[in-house]
């Protein structure tokens, strides 16, 4: 191989030289730079990857700026929910307290000689031994020891035993302490309404000292007496559920089912005259 080039390099140049001429005059007659092809070439997949650059840079942009015109919608839109949302419990609240305001004009209706004040339940304690409740009306509101409370419906729910400027304990009917008078609404018989120990956990109260010829019947209406003149009579209490025998063979007793919902009763009515 290296003989052929030193035998005929001297052709070989003058032929390069002579196709090189012949390219060049062909390429001025064409207009066409062989050159200007080669760096085109050349400059190709450096033109390809920078247009991929550009292309992927401007997408990310847009994502990133989508993303963030996303957050901002995802924000209005749980703002505006939690607007929703509060409107709902709003419209519910007004149409609860529209409802014991339509049950308490009928209670008024039905005893105008009484007059009410409402308060809401802001504490509840029930333990073993005692159950009680804490309003939020007090001396300031017109509320006094004695005053009897009273759901929506004018079932009793317990009386005020303690009174501050704002606020109020109410020892319900279930607790041991509270003793009042009580009448067998069939019947109209009197009795002892008290609370027990035993059965306060069952959320039931005692019926006491009924008479061996009273003849009580399951679902007995059981209301205030009135006897005293400490608590107004008529105010419903609850229903006889079971009678029993003491032990002496003699003495009677009933349990009673309040017809109030004393453990869960949220919002009451206080009565602070009785009109007597």
């Amino acid at each position: 191989m290296s003989r052929f080039f030193r035998n005929n390099g001297g052709l070989l140049v003058v032929a390069a030289v002579l196709l090189a001429a012949v390219l060049a005059v062909g390429a001025h007659i064409l207009g066409y730079d062989p050159l200007t092809s080669v760096l085109e070439v050349l400059a190709t997949p450096f033109r390809a990857a920078s247009s991929a650059i550009t292309n992927w840079a401007e997408g990310q942009y847009d994502r990133a700026f989508r993303y963030e015109e996303l957050q901002a919608e995802n924000e209005a839109l749980r703002q505006r929910v939690a607007e929703l949302e509060r409107d709902a419990i709003a419209g519910q609240d007004a149409a609860r307290e529209n409802e014991r305001m339509k049950d308490l004009l009928g209670l008024a209706e039905a005893r105008p000689e009484l007059q009410y004040r409402d308060a809401a339940v802001v504490r509840r304690t029930s333990s073993n031994w005692s159950s009680d409740l804490t309003i939020d009306r007090g001396t300031l509101g017109g509320v006094e020891v004695n005053d009897c409370v009273i759901d929506q419906y004018g079932h009793l729910i317990g009386v005020v035993t303690e009174a501050s400027p704002n606020s109020s304990k109410v020892t319900t009917i279930l607790d041991p302490d509270l003793e009042l008078g009580g009448r067998i609404a069939r019947t109209d018989e009197d009795a002892i309404l008290e609370g027990d120990f035993t059965l306060m956990l069952e959320g039931l109260l005692r019926l006491a000292f009924v008479s061996e010829d009273t003849k009580l019947v399951t679902g007995d209406q059981v209301t205030t007496s009135g006897l005293g003149g400490v608590y107004p009579p008529g105010l419903v209490v609850g229903s006889v559920r079971t009678l029993y025998v003491e032990e002496d063979g003699i003495s009677r007793y009933a349990q009673v089912e309040p017809a109030a919902d004393v453990n869960g009763t949220q919002y009451v009515y206080v009565i602070v005259d009785y009109g007597e």
